[in-house]
């Protein structure tokens, strides 16, 4: 990983590909509840509780993978795992109540990550900011919208998946200069290591509360490359 004592800071105009959920505001906090919620209701006698999540995960790969993200596919999940662990058709009434944890997740505030609404500002001041997310087109504009950081991004890309392609099709689409792009984000798995393997530089901001299903090793920079960690998203504006 590629970090000095002393932060090196780039003066030329840079291009800043910013992740949104757990990044600039909070996210998976508020489906850790729900799902802690869903559990509780669950109220397995034979599995844990570690169990039921254990077996979560693995109908949220399956789910992601056939429909993608977004809420709607969260609360099938629930759902589908809901019958699975109860060998049976879920009720009307439990479908209700899940999707009431599911709607307790679409009605949460904005809440920004400390220094992200003064440090976006900044940089755009010097820098191209692209929001670059995945997930449900629409749940993640209206997200943008009610944060009041809209203006400050000069695109917004909501892809079906972050992944090495994806990341070479933003830069053929933008026409990315390699040296000078960096993606900004708390996953591992879908905001750094895949924009290294495409070329791109990467800031590292981890978040406690990443989703499991986007923790990964964060790999080595290819040489020519610069990766950073950083603690927090205000400390973009001592690099930019």
């Amino acid at each position: 990983m590629s970090v000095s004592s002393q932060p090196v800071r780039f003066l030329q105009p840079q291009t800043l590909l910013i992740d949104a959920d757990d990044t600039l505001w909070e996210n998976n906090i508020h489906f850790e509840r729900a799902i802690a919620d869903f559990i509780s209701h669950l109220d397995h006698h034979t599995h844990t509780a570690e169990e039921v999540r254990s077996h979560l995960n693995q109908i949220e790969r399956e789910t992601i993978q056939a429909h993608g993200y977004g809420l709607q596919n969260f609360q099938r999940s629930l759902i589908c795992c809901f019958e699975q662990l109860t060998a049976g058709p879920i009720s009307e009434q439990n479908q209700q109540k899940i999707a009431l944890f599911v709607r307790s997740i679409a009605d949460q505030e904005i809440e920004l990550l400390p220094g992200v609404a003064d440090t976006v500002a900044d940089l755009f001041t010097r820098h191209k900011l692209i929001l670059v997310t995945k997930g449900d087109t629409l749940e993640q504009t209206d997200k943008l919208t009610r944060s009041g950081l809209g203006s400050y991004f000069h695109a917004v890309e909501v892809l079906a998946e972050k992944h090495r392609d994806a990341y070479c099709w933003l830069i053929e689409r933008y026409e990315f200069q390699s040296g000078s792009t960096w993606m900004i984000g708390n996953s591992p798995r879908s905001d750094i290591n895949p924009a290294l393997a495409a070329g791109l530089n990467a800031i590292f901001i981890p978040h406690p509360s990443t989703w499991v299903l986007e923790h990964e090793l964060v790999n080595q920079p290819p040489s020519g490359q610069t990766l950073l960690e950083i603690d927090g998203f205000a400390e973009l504006s001592t690099y930019f």
